[in-house]
């Protein structure tokens, strides 16, 4: 497991430092709610484990990653999506990725375009 990084926004989340709008939690994985949602449900699924992007959390901790679709699978049932919902990865600057502590956004609520950048 990747040690937390005490500069990071998410692994202060994680660690209860500051405060979010919790959806979900597991020995693996956490996710809360956007403080700028995208869609009416806009939520960020991250590991509790500190790695920076998802190419870097699937090489460290490839159960870890495969638990995140879990968590977002669970996510979207309990938030009723289930007419589709959306899976986002941001990976590195050009891709607009903000917190480099990996996240997946999950998406849904309203109907999704096409392409999505």
């Amino acid at each position: 497991m990747s040690a937390a990084d005490p500069a990071c926004i998410f692994c202060r989340i994680v660690a209860g430092e500051i405060p979010a709008e919790k959806v979900h939690e597991s020995e693996t994985t956490f996710a809360f709610r956007d403080l700028t949602p995208q869609a009416p449900t806009h939520v960020l699924v991250i590991p509790r484990s500190h790695y920076p992007n998802a190419a870097e959390l699937a090489a460290g901790e490839p159960a870890t990653a495969a638990h995140l679709f879990d968590a977002a699978r669970e996510i979207a049932a309990a938030e009723g999506l289930g007419n589709g919902y959306r899976l986002v990865f941001n990976t590195g600057a050009d891709a607009h990725q903000t917190v480099f502590h990996v996240h997946m956004h999950l998406l849904g609520g309203r109907p999704m375009g096409w392409p999505p950048g």
